[in-house]
């Protein structure tokens, strides 16, 4: 993408606070144009088409071990990430979500839970993401930590409706993160501030999983709940290091998350 179309881009997308609400990404307060890929006749090619594809290899999990958004999809991603269609993805996850857990008998026992992420699960990134391409500019942990520690992280709303309603219906909370221990309080308080005011289970990435892939790591921390005796009735996350590897549950939901991939 030109350098000259992303400038553009971030200021339509912080121009109004009229997409979603003050609530929604504060930090980015308006949804900017719907995404509007363009088909050639007889097969011809069209510039910015191939994004679709791009994306949907992505979130099925053809497309792996990536490590930055294709330049020439960086506007493409941004107009998806702050438009009206990844909202309506997570929403559609989210409510069969619900349908799968309101569909069964919860534990009087209290023994029914529910795994959930957190960045691009429960909270998001995306303010910091639109000041830094949307996953088109390579990672950077020590600007990304200075984010995390700013404790701005909004929630993701549909998400945040689905974890209200697993809790008014008895099932037990726990948050499985890659982020780790030093960022405990802040997370807590992040979670918090936006509300998530109640979990059984915060588990953030200690030092003994140094080295260790996510799905090894978020496998050892789900068969840690299941023998503490929680039945792990879903499992929901941006990534799919969240849901595969064992101990995954009755069910997975994966949510969108075209900026970045953890393997």
């Amino acid at each position: 993408m030109s350098r000259i179309i992303m400038p553009v881009l971030l200021f339509v997308a912080t121009l109004v606070a009229s997409a979603y609400g003050s609530s929604y990404y504060p930090l980015i307060t308006n949804e900017i144009h719907l995404i509007r890929p363009k088909s050639g006749s007889g097969g011809t090619p069209v510039n910015g088409l191939s994004c679709l594809s791009w994306r949907f290899g992505v979130e099925t999990n053809n497309i792996i071990n990536w490590k930055t958004v294709p330049l020439s999809c960086e506007d493409y991603i941004g107009h998806y990430m702050l438009g009206s269609q990844y909202r309506k993805d997570s929403k559609t996850i989210n409510k069969e979500a619900f349908f799968h857990a309101s569909s069964l008998n919860i534990s009087k026992n209290g023994n029914d839970a529910w795994v959930f992420d957190i960045d691009e699960t429960t909270l998001s990134n995306l303010p910091y993401y639109a000041e830094n391409g949307f996953g088109a500019v390579p990672y950077n942990a020590t600007k990304f930590n200075e984010w995390v520690f700013t404790g701005n992280a909004p929630a993701l709303p549909e998400s945040l409706k689905l974890y209200n309603k697993l809790v008014n219906l008895g099932v037990k909370i726990v948050f499985i993160t890659g982020r780790t221990e030093d960022q405990r309080d802040v997370t807590e308080a992040n979670l918090k501030a936006v509300g998530y005011n109640t979990w059984d289970r915060l588990v953030l990435k200690g030092s003994d999983y140094v080295g260790k892939t996510a799905v090894e790591y978020k496998s050892a921390q789900r068969k840690k709940v299941e023998e503490d005796g929680y039945r792990i009735i879903g499992n929901s996350g941006d990534q799919w290091s969240d849901l595969l590897g064992t101990n995954i549950g009755l069910r997975t939901f994966k949510l969108p998350d075209p900026m970045y991939y953890i393997g």
